[in-house]
């Protein structure tokens, strides 16, 4: 039935237990390390109720099956583990910097040879996915140039040749686009970010449609031990209740900044690619105007992370993991879901230091 709903009610309903007399409406927290012998679990790193609930609903959200973990890059790690030794990997030149010093470290020790491409450019992407291609790792949008990948022609090249294709759907959520219907193989989250949405857990997740594919990852969890706390895989599924309603007054006050940051005479461009919350700008000025209007803000908090009911930024290039490309006076910005006329205005006291 869940192919026949919207995500709006997928992510209220799924992942619940079941509708039975006294039976909990909300999955409870299982702490618990140990089982009793017999069953599926026996032990408390190859899985618990709590995690599973969280599972459950994401896969339905994502049209798979999910495994949590225990952060973002803990997936990320988990999938490029699978990648055979000399093996080559396309990605985009601009994007999360944490998997590009992932792909960086691999290819430093020989284990992997990368092949970085302008997500954009989707004939260079299908040109770099030749027969040596084994993953063709996606984000779209990326971060922080917020570009959009052709996911649909490029996942067609790379199953061509052979290849398997992740994609990154942090910023955009199940809400706004669902990769694994637009042949990605499979779908990764930071669900620190949007999913949990309140800035108080730190996890990952991996989804994918294939059964054997998932029986490898789940494999490899179990084996490496990046499982999630129950703590976070409760917090995590708690969040996901109100994703729908979140991403919807979070994409409404993004899009009205980004219009309005368009006119004003303190930014040189915007970055914004017409739906979810993230919105890069580019400050008319150096890294360090940039700097003064991230750290001048009063209702923006001045962090590193994303995807929190509460708005913030930070300039991206303060981090030297981050790709070359991305300009010295980008803001990468997360709007949240206060009151936008607010937010505006903090906003252009801010540019006011530029």
């Amino acid at each position: 039935m869940a192919d026949l709903l919207h995500p709006a009610t997928i992510a209220v309903t799924a992942g619940r237990p079941p509708h039975e007399p006294d039976q909990p409406l909300s999955t409870p927290i299982t702490m618990a390390s140990t089982f009793i012998a017999g069953g599926e679990r026996e032990y408390g790193r190859t899985g618990n109720p709590t995690w599973q609930a969280f599972e459950a609903a994401l896969g339905a959200l994502e049209g798979g099956r999910a495994l949590g973990f225990s952060s973002g890059l803990a997936a990320v790690s988990t999938v490029l583990d699978l990648v055979a030794n000399g093996a080559t990997v396309v990605a985009p030149r601009i994007s999360y910097s944490g998997t590009l010093l992932q792909l960086a470290d691999l290819e430093s020790r020989g284990r992997i040879a990368t092949r970085l491409v302008d997500v954009e450019d989707t004939a260079g992407f299908v040109a770099a996915c030749d027969e040596d291609a084994a993953l063709v790792w996606l984000e779209s949008p990326t971060n922080p140039s917020l570009q959009l990948a052709d996911i649909e022609t490029i996942a067609a090249a790379a199953h061509q040749a052979g290849a398997t294709v992740v994609v990154d759907n942090t910023f955009a959520t199940p809400i706004f686009q669902q990769p694994l219907r637009m042949g990605a193989d499979i779908v990764l989250h930071s669900a620190t970010k949007y999913l949990g949405g309140h800035s108080d857990l730190l996890m990952g997740a991996l989804v994918t449609a294939d059964d054997s594919l998932w029986d490898v990852l789940k494999g490899r969890r179990d084996l490496q031990g990046a499982v999630p706390g129950t703590l976070e895989a409760w917090l995590a599924l708690r969040g996901m209740r109100t994703l729908h309603i979140r991403m919807e007054r979070a994409q409404a006050n993004a899009a009205e900044i980004a219009r309005r940051a368009a006119d004003h005479a303190g930014v040189a461009e915007v970055l914004y690619p017409g739906f979810g919350a993230m919105v890069s700008l580019i400050i008319d000025g150096d890294a360090a105007a940039a700097d003064r209007v991230a750290t001048s803000t009063l209702l923006w908090t001045h962090t590193t992370s994303l995807g929190g009911v509460e708005s913030s930024l930070e300039r991206r290039r303060r981090w030297a993991a981050e790709a070359p490309e991305v300009p010295d006076s980008l803001l990468r910005l997360s709007v949240g879901i206060e009151d936008v006329e607010d937010l505006w205005d903090d906003l252009t006291q801010a540019l006011s230091n530029v």
